[in-house]
């Protein structure tokens, strides 16, 4: 179907300051995008919203790349093998309805998991689990980011930018193949991102000044906050009669 004015407008909006986010903590595009993304139409996400995120990751890795922990970045993508499968089996199997409230659930238990202050030790073990969640929850979902955040928040900003994005530039490409042998990808997800891909653009080249300006704590509240409220927008479009 295609898109409204209206429509086109939110969901640009969304990429952009979904994009500055990923730019600025090395995640956040798939949580504040799927949920936007699934109300307004279904087939976008999580398609869309991987390629998009695979395009904005690549940027911060061309600037951050230097500082990846690639021996708990390996650890983590050998994880998530399991997981991109388990995940494109969910995109397959489950309705419509069911994948968005699944969406949903993941949106507001990352948020719940990150207000909580829950931070596992990076063991090999823990990082593998992680990797695993990650990918089922990243393919299903798109949204891949928490499990990865709460394993990797002890690192610095820059090394936790840098191996977030290289394991999400990977994992995306991953969740990707396995949609797209799972015939989840087809030319309308292609014209879609297309169509959304300069705001995911605009959104990393506004990221640097703007995080330079905006205090993060307060930009990262705020951006659960929409999260949440999206989460909720699912849960009443999909719940009842």
């Amino acid at each position: 179907m295609g898109l409204t004015g209206g429509e086109f407008v939110l969901l640009s909006l969304t990429v952009g300051i979904g994009a500055v986010l990923q730019v600025s903590v090395g995640f956040g595009l798939g949580m504040l995008a799927a949920p936007v993304f699934s109300l307004v139409d279904p087939t976008l996400a999580p398609p869309v919203v991987l390629l998009l995120a695979a395009g904005v990751t690549a940027a911060v890795l061309a600037r951050e790349g230097g500082g990846t922990d690639l021996r708990g970045c390996g650890w983590a993508l050998a994880g998530r093998v399991p997981g991109t499968a388990a995940g494109a089996l969910l995109v397959v199997l489950l309705p419509a309805r069911h994948l968005a409230l699944l969406i949903a659930g993941v949106v507001l238990a990352g948020v719940a998991a990150s207000a909580a202050g829950y931070a596992p030790r990076p063991r090999r073990s823990s990082v593998f689990l992680a990797g695993t969640v990650s990918g089922l929850m990243g393919t299903a979902t798109s949204i891949g980011g928490p499990p990865m955040a709460m394993v990797w928040q002890r690192l610095s900003g820059p090394r936790l930018r840098a191996t977030m994005s290289a394991f999400f530039l990977v994992g995306s490409l991953m969740s990707l193949a396995a949609l797209a042998a799972a015939g989840a990808i087809g030319a309308h997800t292609m014209q879609r991102t297309a169509l959304l891909a300069p705001a995911a653009a605009a959104g990393v080249l506004l990221a640097g000044p703007l995080t330079r300006r905006l205090n993060a704590r307060h930009t990262r509240t705020a951006a659960m906050a929409l999260a949440v409220a999206g989460a909720a927008g699912l849960v009443a479009r999909h719940v009842g009669p």
